[in-house]
């Protein structure tokens, strides 16, 4: 009976925090710290898709290299990101420039190339041989054949990486608020510091939330840009995220 008062006298406080305007108002308000959040994970995964996803291209479509690069940049996983951001937090040039945005963003890019280049990757080597060879012998240039026949196919599975990536770094960007970058993470750290369980546990609910509206965006953005023929191998559902993750390559 004593733990379930407490529960409720915790709902009840949460409750509370989300419904007191403060909370919603200024630089340190939910909104202006959602979109801080949203923003740093958007730059993110933009610059993981342009350097990952570029690199699984060309190797997939090359199928030179592919192997190295894609083990490589799963060894990178194992580099734990705090350590990473507290590594740039301190290199004088990086620092707390732009209120610890670069800090956080080169710490996250890491963390977010290794299933973007791997799904990329792995998709690409998964288009079959007689599609490419039949698309060369209608006389389709390299550059077409990448284009108009590997990139759709192998689309499932970057899409598929690319959310992958976007969850983790919706969920791990909190900790920029290590290095002064006021984001989703503030709250959470400013609670612990000070005890406030409330405060840290409303915190690490919109993030979650957060992180749920971005997988299921990008869900049925990845059921849009999969090919009509290829949807049919999809589970059905907003959560669908097959193919899934790649797996390492040994």
């Amino acid at each position: 009976m004593v733990i379930w008062d407490h529960f409720r006298h915790f709902v009840a406080s949460v409750a509370a925090w989300f419904t007191t305007s403060a909370n919603w108002k200024g630089s340190t308000g939910i909104p202006e710290l959602v979109w801080r959040q949203a923003e740093l994970s958007l730059a993110v995964v933009v610059g993981a898709i342009i350097v990952g996803g570029g690199i699984g291209l060309v190797l997939g479509h090359t199928g030179r290299g592919g192997l190295v690069a894609v083990n490589a940049a799963n060894a990178a996983r194992a580099v734990p990101s705090l350590a990473l951001l507290t590594l740039f937090a301190i290199v004088p040039w990086i620092s707390l420039k732009w209120g610890g945005f670069l800090a956080a963003f080169l710490a996250l890019v890491v963390l977010a190339i290794p299933p973007i280049l791997t799904n990329t990757y792995v998709g690409m080597r998964e288009v079959d041989a007689e599609v490419r060879d039949a698309a060369k012998a209608m006389g389709l240039t390299g550059g077409q054949v990448l284009r108009t026949v590997e990139l759709p196919l192998a689309t499932p599975f970057l899409m598929a990486g690319i959310r992958t990536a976007s969850i983790e770094v919706v969920a791990t960007s909190t900790l920029a608020a290590y290095v002064s970058y006021s984001d989703l993470g503030t709250p959470v750290i400013s609670g612990l510091n000070t005890n406030n369980t409330v405060e840290a546990f409303a915190g690490a609910l919109l993030v979650a939330a957060l992180a749920a509206v971005v997988a299921m965006g990008l869900g049925v953005l990845q059921r849009i840009l999969t090919p009509i023929p290829l949807r049919r191998t999809m589970p059905r559902g907003l959560g669908a995220s097959a193919p899934r993750e790649a797996p390492a390559l040994a």
